[in-house]
């Protein structure tokens, strides 16, 4: 049992997340940290965050993380995994580099990190890689020895990620009205990003038509799937669809958007749709806007049932994933064998993202890659 539960050589875990605004005061600053160096006036970073006004100028994903934070103290102790676990984001206190620092002042020199996105992509991995090395390069500019940060692998189709999703689709089926149920219709959701974007994510065998980012989500929609229908016995059709672009429109992103995906449904005579956030692993902002708000009022212009299903959040099932993860990738560091947790049709991704994985737009350093320079 102790070889099950060592995190040697590892001696803490870092929770890595995007961040968000916790008040209406923090928005625009919040905003323009997202969008650093791309010139947008502040007049329309105030448009764009209405969204955020709607719900009091607060996003939901700080106490979303601080309950994920929780439900992994709580995992890993009582199963007496010895790994303090700390917070950081990218975009918002408490920022990565003063989580970094503090880290490095409480002793500890081995870091896992764990990024709350799910898939490989630039945003969704090698961005917060890029942000990991800026924190670093911070910390030794300010005279400390910064740490070896590596970063734990996609976990998308990981047991512990699937079943509580595939128990909300159940949830969100049975509450729909009987006449509808068995006919509604699947629409897995994710984060739309630029078809170049994805076209080059994953390592370089991977890139072609969608990369990794789209074969990726099309397992875990197939196997979401396949889990409701082991539960219900019904088959229900499903296809992957995309919320929250946010690019110029001259620019090819990944479609169809979810709006126009029911309006096709609906005009198809589908009687009702479930909307799954695949993509996303807990109900934030561009949840709670681009579908509980947005899209349910297509869906009510069309007189179409929908719902909405739950994202895993801090289920307990995702927080023993996280401590599998780190057992499989400590036992892997110390030249243990091991036997990688996955299902589907793609098996494990990579420990360590290799040379050309989801390059950046503009060559930039990146930490816990096979291009680290932070061996």
């Amino acid at each position: 049992m102790s070889d099950v539960l060592d995190a040697t050589p590892y001696d803490a875990l870092l929770l890595l997340s995007f961040g968000g605004p916790e008040g209406p005061d923090d928005v625009v600053p919040f905003l323009e940290n997202v969008t650093r160096g791309r010139g947008i006036p502040k007049e329309r970073l105030k448009e764009v965050g209405q969204h955020y006004f709607l719900f009091g100028g607060v996003s939901p994903i700080n106490d979303q993380n601080r309950a994920l934070l929780q439900a992994l103290r709580k995992d890993f102790a009582e199963h007496g995994l010895d790994l303090p676990v700390y917070w950081g984001n990218r975009n918002w206190a408490p920022y990565l580099t003063d989580t970094l620092r503090e880290m490095v002042r409480d002793g500890h020199r081995r870091v896992l990190v764990l990024t709350t996105s799910a898939y490989a992509s630039y945003s969704g991995c090698r961005q917060y890689r890029e942000n990991l090395a800026d924190a670093l390069d911070a910390l030794r500019a300010e005279g400390l020895e910064p740490p070896r940060t590596d970063k734990l692998r996609h976990y998308f189709n990981h047991p512990g990620f699937l079943e509580p999703m595939i128990d909300g689709v159940v949830a969100s089926l049975a509450d729909l009205p009987d006449d509808v149920r068995d006919g509604a219709h699947l629409a897995f959701t994710t984060h739309s990003i630029p078809t170049a974007a994805a076209d080059t994510s994953g390592p370089v065998e991977d890139h072609g038509d969608g990369g990794a980012y789209v074969r990726q989500h099309l397992d875990t929609a197939r196997l979401v799937a396949e889990g409701v229908r082991a539960r219900t016995g019904v088959d229900h059709p499903w296809q992957l669809v995309y919320q929250s672009r946010s690019g110029a429109p001259q620019i090819p992103w990944l479609e169809p958007d979810i709006c126009d995906h029911l309006e096709e449904r609906h005009a198809a005579g589908v009687p009702a749709v479930v909307m799954a956030p695949i993509g996303f692993v807990s109900d934030h902002m561009e949840v709670l806007y681009d579908l509980d708000t947005e899209a349910t009022a297509k869906a009510g212009e069309l007189g179409l049932p929908v719902r909405r299903s739950a994202t895993v959040g801090a289920d307990p099932r995702f927080a023993a994933a996280v401590r599998d993860l780190v057992r499989e990738r400590a036992a892997a560091e110390r030249g243990e064998r091991t036997a990688p947790c996955a299902l589907g049709a793609l098996g494990a991704s990579h420990d360590v993202c290799p040379v050309g994985c989801c390059p950046a737009r503009a060559p930039r350093p990146a930490a816990a890659g096979a291009d680290s320079p932070y061996a």
